[in-house]
């Protein structure tokens, strides 16, 4: 069976007077359906490891495949398309522009997809509905809790219902309260089918997930 996403051999370098080796050379497999949680340092390579899987950056050398697709070979375009239709993204800072409702905030990530106006409208409600904010839709996003605040993100993540969800540190502005539950909606939407794939520093927030990596010195194992 084809792995949702494969890296055979990827590396990442970045090249100074000093080349830096940001990720090097690893080969996974990541299935359908998988809850993966990403340790490790700061600095220590795995938001390298998260942004090539995402297809934000691309390897040195190696070759990265998504369903099967060898994606070294698209082009920019082909590739946003595969990351607009197959990938959401959360991350630590919510990115949520004020003055616009949480509604207009999830719909705002559905813009370049092509989906008409009434269509944006009732994905963005859905997608509130699911992370539990149903009686936040019109409220601007200084009005609500960090905690809040991130479900809006998720919201906007899991919108156009994607196959797999990329977390970068998500839980890293909130305190242990909102933490555990937006780790608890993280279950969820895992238990309903999706692929969730988690970068973080904390290890309890890496025990939530069913099958771990370490990042260290961009060497990646499974722990």
């Amino acid at each position: 069976m084809t792995a949702l996403l494969e890296l055979r051999d990827v590396s990442r370098t970045y090249l100074a007077a000093q080349p830096v080796y940001a990720l090097r050379t690893t080969s996974l497999a990541i299935d359908s359906g998988q809850y993966i949680t990403i340790i490790g340092v700061s600095g220590s390579g795995k938001s390298t490891l998260l942004n090539i899987l995402g297809l934000l950056d691309q390897p040195t050398s190696g070759s990265y495949h998504v369903c099967g697709v060898a994606t070294e070979r698209l082009d920019e375009v082909t590739r946003g398309a595969i990351r607009g239709q197959l990938f959401g993204f959360v991350f630590q800072a919510f990115h949520l522009l004020a003055g616009r409702s949480a509604l207009e905030n999830v719909e705002l990530g559905m813009l370049y997809g092509g989906q008409r106006a009434r269509i944006r409208r009732q994905l963005a409600t859905e997608a509130l509905l699911r992370v539990g904010l149903d009686n936040r839709l019109h409220s601007d996003p200084r009005t609500l809790s960090g905690g809040e605040r991130q479900r809006v993100a998720i919201a906007r993540a899991i919108a156009t219902r994607p196959r797999v969800v990329f977390c970068d540190e998500p839980t890293g502005n909130l305190d242990s309260a909102n933490t555990e539950n937006i780790l608890s909606l993280l279950q969820d939407l895992h238990r309903d089918g999706l692929t969730v794939v988690v970068v973080t520093h904390d290890p309890k927030v890496a025990g939530h997930g069913r099958h771990r990596l370490k990042v260290s010195d961009g060497e990646v194992t499974w722990c």
